[in-house]
């Protein structure tokens, strides 16, 4: 029996292996100066239930944070789609593996209202985005 739903657009995830303490890691992806550094300029707070806003190119996006467990992870609601942002945090000794889970995904074929695309496509414009995200401005800001 079939049960894999051909319309649903998977999370996007995305690992690397940093070489840096997870303490290091940590403070670059829970604090609004450490986020900027990698991702978006932002007015993030560390503490569940707080409101901020990540300036996109689409302009201010309104986001909350949802679950913190440091240095582990923190997970928070990103713009108006039911997107989720998940940061993980694994210690390997002296190097950190993060994942980035970008969750809360429509079919793909609803339409995303301020980019006026379809979820699908959105979702593969924005993997990308994440991969260069994580991989290179992540590692630059974290191992730079």
């Amino acid at each position: 029996m079939e049960t894999n739903n051909k319309n649903q657009v998977p999370d996007i995830q995305q690992t690397v292996v940093l070489n840096a303490p997870i303490q290091k890691v940590w403070d670059v992806v829970s604090t609004a100066e450490g986020i900027a550094s990698w991702f978006m300029e932002n007015d993030f707070e560390p503490k569940e239930g707080h409101e901020f806003h990540i300036q996109s190119p689409f302009g201010p996006s309104p986001c909350k944070v949802i679950e913190i467990e440091e240095p582990h992870r923190l997970s928070f609601t990103w713009d108006t789609e039911g997107w989720v942002v998940t940061f993980l945090l694994k210690e390997m000794g002296d190097k950190t593996e993060f994942t980035l889970v970008h969750g809360g995904w429509k079919e793909a074929d609803a339409i995303i209202a301020k980019a006026n695309e379809r979820s699908a496509v959105i979702r593969e414009r924005m993997n990308q985005g994440w991969d260069g995200i994580v991989h290179q401005g992540l590692r630059k800001a974290v191992e730079g």
